[in-house]
């Protein structure tokens, strides 16, 4: 049996611009962490000569060809198995559509076990490769890059998409103080609203390959807070780092008309009244979690609690994705 896992993320700055519609013209940045909270792949030999999957449905099939589920198909396709008995069953701490990576996550976590069962050592530069290749190139998703590297990953880190479609990996440089305040004053609560990512980042996308001026030039002023930011939380200024993902998230608003909707709007403005000093939906928008920066926790958790919001506190996590077992 082998159990791999991969962190899910928060984005900190720049989300978007790591789109091929926008990196290959003018390059991206993203600045990108992971968390604690995982997409857990486990695969099993078993003895029926069959495929046995197991994920939100359950497929039982002979051939790799015959499997539904995309990613894992095209990951098998990639990476092929001797072993011709296999279950497949993936978890995850957090479901899909919240806005915290989970397909990239998935994807990397896949391509490591199934790696791992071949007896390959992959390094993580590849392995994230390999994941936007399945994702971006295969399968046709209108989405970036940030997931799958910071799934591979880990840790807090600047990634540059550069116009070639290489990219360049840069822990960011913080001060353990600063590591800790920050880990401690951002705060995770849920929307109670599931979205798909791909049907939000579609319309960027068709609007960036169309060379809209608005749309254009406002993912260059995103890639600006995205710099502003590693910037701010390089030099310890936490509270300038809370004002730029405020100012990030009034103008991500008008990326799309599906970005937000009032009773987000309405959360958003309450946590501003009761001590946030910046925040923002993660990930494409639509729905999924609000991450929101404070110095008044107490007040800022009671006052979300009372709206009925639920938090999920979470830690950063440096490990990037593991063999958990191997037995």
């Amino acid at each position: 049996m082998i159990i791999t896992r991969s962190p899910l993320r928060i984005s900190l700055g720049g989300g978007g611009t790591d789109l091929p519609s926008y990196y290959r013209e003018h390059g991206g940045f993203v600045l990108s962490a992971a968390i604690d909270k995982y997409v857990y792949i486990t695969l099993h030999e078993t003895f029926q000569p069959e495929f046995l999957i197991k994920y939100s449905a359950t497929e039982i099939v002979q051939t790799v060809d015959e499997i539904k589920h995309p990613i894992i198909r095209e990951a098998l396709r990639m990476v092929p198995v001797s072993a011709p008995h296999l279950e497949i069953v993936s978890l995850s701490d957090i479901p899909a559509g919240t806005g915290l990576g989970s397909s990239g996550s998935f994807t990397v976590a896949l391509l490591r076990a199934l790696h791992t069962l071949n007896k390959e050592f992959v390094p993580r530069q590849v392995l994230a490769e390999q994941a936007c290749r399945i994702e971006i190139d295969i399968l046709g998703e209108p989405i970036g890059k940030q997931d799958q590297y910071i799934s591979s990953f880990g840790g807090i880190t600047a990634f540059e998409f550069r116009q070639d479609g290489g990219v360049d990996v840069a822990p960011l440089q913080i001060s353990t103080e600063t590591l800790y305040n920050l880990e401690d004053n951002l705060l995770l609560f849920f929307t109670g609203f599931t979205r798909s990512a791909s049907a939000i980042l579609s319309e960027q996308d068709q609007k960036t390959r169309g060379g809209d001026s608005v749309m254009i030039e406002h993912l260059h002023q995103i890639k600006q807070f995205g710099r502003q930011s590693k910037s701010a939380l390089e030099q310890g200024d936490l509270r300038r780092f809370a004002a730029i993902m405020h100012e990030h998230w009034e103008r991500k608003k008008y990326r799309s008309k599906s970005m937000t909707n009032s009773v987000i709007d309405e959360f958003y403005q309450l946590a501003r009244a009761n001590g946030a000093i910046g925040g923002k939906l993660i990930g494409a928008g639509g729905g999924g979690f609000l991450m929101l920066y404070t110095e008044d926790k107490t007040r800022l958790r009671h006052a979300l609690r009372e709206a009925g919001l639920r938090e999920v506190r979470m830690r950063f996590d440096f490990e990037g994705t593991q063999l958990v077992t191997r037995s």
